[in-house]
């Protein structure tokens, strides 16, 4: 079993930046891959970016291209979501995932065994 526990989420102003971590349990952690996820309120969840267990591959939702950013440190079991030009609409929780699946990079949530709790962003206007 894997426990994730996200921190760094919080208010911002549109505009700003805040960045996501993601801390897992187990020294395995870099046999999964990460991804990202967030509930935006009255929505369903969608994947926003995610990231292979080793090596070149990542993967970001359109909405976001050019101002988010994943990365992870598996020496620290940590994985990471820098978001930068924060706008209204990237108000969510904001959930980390692990996935089993090597490749590719998992993209649907039925491919992602074990879920963090989720971390509150919020973005005002």
């Amino acid at each position: 079993q894997v426990q994730l526990v996200e921190t760094g989420g919080g208010l911002v102003q549109a505009g700003g930046s805040l960045r996501l971590s993601c801390a897992a349990s187990r020294r395995t952690f870099s046999t999964y891959a990460m991804g990202w996820f967030r509930r935006p309120p009255g929505k369903d969840r969608e994947l926003v970016t995610a990231i292979r267990m080793s090596g070149p591959g990542t993967y970001y939702v359109d909405s976001v291209k050019g101002r988010f950013t994943i990365s992870r440190d598996n020496a620290k079991n940590t994985v990471y979501l820098q978001m930068s030009s924060l706008k209204p609409e990237d108000t969510a929780v904001y959930f980390c995932a692990a996935s089993t699946t090597a490749w590719p990079i998992p993209l649907h949530d039925y491919e992602y065994d074990y879920w963090g709790q989720g971390t509150q962003v919020t973005v005002s206007s």
